[in-house]
């Protein structure tokens, strides 16, 4: 068994990408998008109506998992993956 100490004692450095890769397959992130800014993201999605909400499933290395247009749909698809969520502001 590994003993906890408080982080000032023995802080420790994580690169975001290391921190990704924990969670990677176990922890998604809800994150909502405008229309605009999928097309810039996703420049082989279909043409979509300036202005509508959507809400992406994204892995915890930010690889889209899944998008759709209600949030509870994205849950329900992070719940059948048995993915933890949480939500980027």
């Amino acid at each position: 068994m590994t003993e906890l100490r408080p982080a000032h004692e023995h802080p420790v450095t994580v690169s975001a990408e290391t921190l990704a890769a924990m969670g990677e397959g176990e922890v998604a992130y809800v994150r909502t998008f405008q229309s605009e800014e999928l097309m810039r993201l996703f420049p082989n999605a279909p043409e979509l109506t300036p202005g509508h909400k959507f809400w992406a499933l994204l892995s915890a290395g930010g690889h889209p998992i899944v998008l759709a247009d209600t949030p509870q749909a994205v849950l329900k698809n992070a719940m059948e993956q048995n993915l933890l969520t949480v939500s980027v502001h």
